[in-house]
């Protein structure tokens, strides 16, 4: 098993300074993960940098459960450039794959990093570019090689690049609790805050351009849906209707917002038009319809009803309206999340009472429970379809833990700070970097 592997790694990692507040604890991977050597970066005299990109990068492969890096301790040469790399220092030591850089501080003041990726079974280059970026830019440029290696190697588009929103709940059941919505890397590193109140915050929801989230907030002391720039920390009130304001989910387009509103008297699903306020309600029905979702298409929504006696997943055609029962399995399926084929759906599945989190094969009809721990909530995908993160509980603890889509990989984010919550993992986002192949 890899595990003692992984766990070395992380080991490791953590005496480098690598962890967060959001401890990443790595409890299973693939039996047999690829061997990577990423080899510390060379670097000018001149430069002072207080971070290790080639850890960072090494940590972000590790935590896919994908790969194995070698420590620099086992290695036998440290090259950061072509000329210096001879495969045969790698065969020895059984490793597949190879990465090697070297930083260089332009005149501006910017650091360039140059990196490049071989393949050690075969002795050939794989990728050569160089991506050029601020000081403080420095984990963005680390995730970026990351993203590109891991793309090269197994051709699935990287995620390291992108961000995390969650809620951090403190000192619940006293009089000082607090509640903070919270930005971060997904490795739980550079957290900024974003909202800070006494009443609970919930579904946060991102814009498909990552500029925006929509997101519940109490703190009025009724539910109001709000829209908050994460760039710009900037905010707007968007449903405050009589009743109850939940669910905000923006359609792919990100014209459009999906809600759930009881404006008249029973809670429906709607969709308001963000430019006109114009509303449109999609539902008509005595049961509770809620947690919607769109399909990547935009033409109909994935939602939670208990019109069946329980609550199960349903569809809904936005064009006729007709509606269709997805979910026969289980006596509580809730919270669906499609993944960006449209053929997969997430969910939170009850059996024997326990709440675990189940992958359906909308084609084949097929269900795998992915999770083994109770009380999972709130699954969010990552935008390459390969992950998910959901909140669970740990000794009884709200934590962030995160799963492969085939299970087979595993690992959890604890806070030090309180319990953590309502997860949402970021779309892909705009590169703030200057990158060229070599």
């Amino acid at each position: 098993m890899l595990l003692r592997s992984l766990l070395a790694v992380l080991l490791f990692f953590a005496a480098q300074g690598l962890l967060a507040a959001l401890a990443i604890e790595i409890d299973q991977g693939r039996d047999n993960p690829k061997k990577i050597a990423v080899v510390p970066f060379g670097q000018s005299l001149n430069i002072e940098i207080d971070q290790d990109i080639s850890g960072i990068v090494a940590f972000d492969l590790a935590r896919s459960g994908q790969f194995a890096p070698m420590s620099e301790d086992n290695m036998l040469s440290l090259p950061d450039s072509p000329e210096k790399v001879f495969f045969r220092d790698w065969k020895i030591l059984k490793a597949e794959y190879l990465i090697i850089g070297r930083v260089q501080q332009e005149f501006n003041g910017d650091l360039s990093v140059e990196y490049h990726l071989y393949d050690v079974i075969n002795e050939r280059r794989l990728l050569s570019r160089r991506v050029v970026g601020k000081p403080e830019q420095i984990r963005d440029i680390a995730h970026e090689i990351s993203d590109n290696a891991y793309l090269k190697i197994t051709d699935v588009r990287g995620a390291f690049s992108t961000k995390m929103i969650y809620v951090l709940a403190q000192d619940l059941g006293t009089n000082s609790s607090e509640f903070k919505l919270q930005l971060a890397d997904t490795d739980g590193e550079r957290v900024k805050t974003l909202l800070t109140s006494t009443e609970p915050i919930l579904s946060a929801n991102w814009s498909p351009d990552g500029s925006q989230v929509a997101y519940v907030s109490f703190e009025s002391g009724r539910p109001v849906i709000y829209l908050h720039n994460v760039y710009t920390n900037i905010r707007r009130q968007l449903a405050s209707y009589p009743g109850l304001n939940s669910a905000p989910v923006w359609s792919p387009d990100g014209r459009r917002l999906a809600l759930v509103l009881s404006r008249d008297g029973n809670p429906e699903i709607y969709i308001r038009n963000i430019a006109s306020s114009k509303l449109q309600r999609v539902t008509r029905h005595h049961a509770i319809d809620t947690e919607p979702a769109w399909t990547p298409d935009g033409n109909s929504l994935i939602f939670t009803s208990d019109r069946g006696g329980r609550p199960q997943i349903y569809q809904i055609n936005l064009s006729n309206g007709i509606t269709d029962r997805l979910t026969f399995v289980g006596d509580y399926n809730a919270r669906a999340r499609l993944l960006p084929d449209g053929k997969h759906l997430i969910y939170v599945h009850r059996s024997n009472g326990v709440y675990h989190i189940a992958l359906q094969d909308l084609e084949r009809d097929r269900i795998m429970v992915l999770t083994q721990t109770d009380m999972n909530e709130s699954p969010s995908i990552a935008p390459n379809g390969a992950m998910l993160i959901y909140a669970t509980q740990d000794k009884g603890q709200g934590i962030l833990a995160v799963v492969s889509i085939d299970g087979k990989v595993k690992y959890r984010l604890p806070s030090s700070l309180g319990d953590v919550r309502e997860p949402a993992w970021s779309p892909y986002l705009k590169s703030v970097l200057n990158s060229t192949d070599l």
